[in-house]
């Protein structure tokens, strides 16, 4: 059995989803201990309680601890299986990170799949549906994943009620390295302006213009988008595309604060992006850990920040697989000798 500190590190509800993704894909049993205990109200979140059934069912797990407000989680897998889901989070909390748990086992799985799950799709402090559609899935489809997602609802704080639908079609062979040492010509970037129905459509047009003043001449293309939620919102998020990397940068809308501000927000994030030389987000970079250690061969990226997300990824990964990860904390590059898991069946 696994046993993981669950307050190691960044000590986030990250822990938890890394190590219930690998424990499913290995048939390794895990027992978790000390959930968020650093935070402000520690254990299991609506949020990681959705990701823990969402997991357990994929793979038929036994599960203990699995409450909320719990600090134990024991989590015994059993085969991954695809097909249809649904699931609730029950809370604004975010769509995309129980999506980012059960990610890696639907790609482990027979069978394809198709995952409707309800909650927040634009909340704060977790990547937007947008982010994960143009900028993360892309990524790793550039390793020989195949997975898309369709905002069929957004959802914002407080009543979340969005739904997203992802589809995933099963690995026919390992995962394959990235080499993204250098990023080299920019393909494109994009920004994605959505404000709720019952707010004014000029506030679409107002989170643009503040991206294009903060990042200067480069060419920006806009899409835009006015649906109906179950609470009022609004995000901006910018997408860059290059040769041999992504990026993404966001930011919400709330009650006072002028549009072209959140758009300036994104904006300025994206300005400083493009002047460096990094290939993926610090964000991505975290996100990439844990395929690049299964992928086969080597990966290696460039970051423009180290964060203690990306640190403690590191060393969740170490806990269940031999891969070899080495960061540079001066330059900020990412090396990853991957382990080459199998395509289908899921554990090894």
């Amino acid at each position: 059995m696994v046993v993981i500190d669950g307050s190691y590190g960044e000590g986030g509800g990250q822990v938890l989803r890394t190590s219930l993704a690998l424990s499913a894909l290995l048939g390794r049993e895990m027992h978790v201990e000390s959930i968020r205990a650093g935070r402000a109200k520690p254990g299991l979140a609506a949020q990681h309680l959705a990701g823990v059934q969402a997991t357990a069912q994929v793979c038929g797990a036994r599960v203990e601890g699995a409450r909320t407000g719990s600090t134990e989680l024991s989590f015994a897998p059993g085969r991954i299986r695809g097909g249809a889901f649904r699931f609730d989070v029950g809370t604004a909390g975010a769509t995309t990170l129980v999506l980012q748990t059960i990610l890696p086992c639907l790609l482990a799985a027979r069978e394809a799949s198709a995952v409707q799950i309800t909650g927040g799709t634009n909340v704060l402090w977790s990547p937007p549906q947008e982010y994960v559609a143009h900028v993360f899935l892309p990524a790793i489809a550039a390793m020989g994943a195949s997975a898309c997602i369709e905002c069929l609802r957004p959802g914002f704080y407080p009543r979340g009620g969005g739904r997203l639908e992802a589809r995933v079609t099963p690995l026919s062979a390992p995962l394959r390295p990235l080499t993204w040492s250098d990023r080299e010509e920019l393909r494109s970037l994009t920004a994605f302006s959505v404000a709720e129905e019952r707010l004014p459509t000029h506030i679409l047009r107002r989170q643009i213009e503040g991206a294009r003043e903060a990042l200067g001449p480069v060419g920006l293309r806009a899409e835009t988008a006015h649906p109906e939620s179950a609470s009022p919102g609004t995000m901006l998020t910018i997408a860059a595309r290059f040769e041999r990397g992504a990026a993404g940068f966001s930011a919400a809308g709330e009650r006072g604060k002028p549009a072209e501000t959140v758009g300036h927000e994104a904006g300025e994030q994206a300005a400083r992006f493009l002047q460096g030389r990094a290939s993926v987000d610090m964000h991505l970079a975290d996100q990439l850990l844990l395929y690049a250690a299964i992928a086969g061969g080597e990966t290696v990226y460039v970051t423009e920040h180290i964060t203690e997300h990306l640190r403690t990824n590191a060393w969740v990964i170490a806990q269940f697989l031999e891969a070899e990860i080495e960061v540079d904390e001066a330059t900020g590059r990412v090396t990853v000798h991957g382990v080459g898991l199998p395509a289908g069946g899921g554990a090894i």
